[in-house]
């Protein structure tokens, strides 16, 4: 498709193409689910005996399986999925609990008042977060002291839940966030060149998209936040929790893997052409 494309259209456009080509491919898993959602949300009666939490928890295992059997997923990915779908669900338990939000619909997978396939929805994060680096050869340079990222993940996540009976820091994280990765490139390849983009950047730029995704979770009724109508638009507040949420699943990546973090200078050499 790529030589199709270069073949046909200016470098510049067909690159642009690639790229917006392979950022879907990378994000499939969590294309899938979302039209999973809207789909049922559409075709599912209140009568059926299969609930439409249940259908949705069914055929995210169902779609997780297939990935790992067709070899879209290394096994590497999946540890990195399922670390991070461990610690999405231990939120939401706690979310939900506290009212944050709420799943109105029954289902016989639900588990202290949130679906099962909930957790899923943050494997798709981490998905997409395995996968994108996969496919676009990433690397980040420089790169700050490990130490530094794992200790800034841990309070971003403690502040998820601490911030209910704490002051939120959620302002201070944010800063605290392009105060350590302010000088972290993402260098990527769509074919035979090097591109980089700030790495908070990227993050402010993947949490626009998954505050849309939420809309889509939100208008279909499938979850609602406190005081939120299916009608309403989720607030742009939320721009900031996916953005630091983003920080807690690229670090959980890094703790399986580390081939792709450079402490120093620009990885040109370590890129492999393709």
């Amino acid at each position: 498709m790529g030589d199709w494309a270069r073949a046909r259209l200016p470098y510049a456009l067909a690159e642009l193409v690639m790229f917006v080509l392979k950022q879907g491919w990378a994000c499939l898993f969590g294309g899938l689910l979302l039209l999973a959602i809207i789909t049922t949300k559409f075709v599912w009666q209140p009568g059926w005996p299969l609930c439409r939490y249940d259908a949705l928890f069914l055929f995210a295992i169902g779609t997780q399986a297939l990935f790992l059997w067709r070899r879209l997923e290394t096994w590497e990915e999946a540890r990195v999925i399922l670390l991070f779908h461990l610690t999405g669900t231990a939120m939401e338990w706690f979310k939900v609990s506290a009212g944050s939000w709420a799943y109105p619909e029954p289902g016989l997978f639900k588990l202290m008042g949130v679906p099962l396939f909930s957790g899923f929805m943050y494997a798709a994060v981490g998905s997409y977060m395995a996968r994108v680096i996969r496919i676009f050869d990433m690397r980040f340079a420089p790169y700050p002291p490990f130490w530094a990222t794992v200790l800034l993940a841990a309070a971003i996540y403690v502040n998820f839940f601490a911030h209910h009976f704490l002051p939120d820091m959620r302002l201070a994280l944010i800063a605290t966030t392009v105060l350590v990765y302010g000088r972290t490139r993402i260098w990527f390849r769509i074919h035979d060149r090097d591109w980089w983009m700030p790495l908070p950047l990227a993050a402010l730029l993947s949490s626009l998209a998954l505050w849309v995704a939420e809309n889509v979770g939100t208008a279909t009724g499938t979850w609602l936040y406190n005081g939120q109508g299916p009608q309403h638009w989720v607030s742009f507040a939320k721009l900031g929790s996916w953005y630091l949420l983003l920080y807690v699943a690229f670090v959980t990546v890094t703790l399986v893997t580390r081939a792709a973090l450079y402490p120093k200078g620009r990885p040109h050499q370590s890129i492999p052409r393709q």
